[in-house]
């Protein structure tokens, strides 16, 4: 991240602290996830990986990797693995907007990173475009164990 992002990145780094102890404790209350996390996930990809955020709603990507004169469009999606469903899907991946890469952040039942893997967009256009597939084909939507398969483990809790 840049100098003059870290200011804003410690006060977001607060921010999201306090809403995965709400968010905890909705689940708790309610047994329902409180939908914070594609957030939580953009946050996390950010801070673990160095990336530079977006601004609000840019189509397309959620974030940038600087590669010495490149910048690399990340479109970022998260899932919550609260259970071993290997049937899970990530959020539409729209094909018609400008973007390099997708990285999937994974997190625990505490909205708290365990793995994150990318692939390239060729990969994922490869994978929508299969036939076969409603969910893939109209929807834009891979399942977890799909996304990991076309995709790079790059960040683990674990190291």
């Amino acid at each position: 991240m840049s100098d003059t992002n870290l200011l804003d990145f410690k006060e977001i780094e607060e921010i999201i602290i306090s809403a995965k102890v709400l968010a905890k404790g909705y689940r708790r209350i309610t047994g329902r996830p409180l939908g914070i996390t594609g957030e939580v996930s953009e946050y996390e990809a950010a801070r673990l990986l160095n990336l530079e955020l977006a601004v609000v709603r840019q189509a397309g990507y959620d974030a940038v990797r600087k590669s010495g004169s490149k910048n690399h469009r990340l479109q970022i999606k998260g899932r919550c693995m609260r259970s071993r469903n290997p049937g899970q899907r990530i959020g539409k991946i729209d094909l018609k907007k400008g973007w390099d890469a997708v990285l999937l952040v994974l997190l625990d039942a505490d909205l708290e990173p365990t793995a994150i893997y990318e692939a390239q967009r060729p990969e994922i256009t490869g994978a929508l475009t299969k036939p076969g597939s409603k969910a893939r084909n109209e929807r834009g939507a891979l399942s977890v164990s799909k996304f990991k398969s076309i995709g790079k483990l790059i960040w683990s809790k674990n190291g």
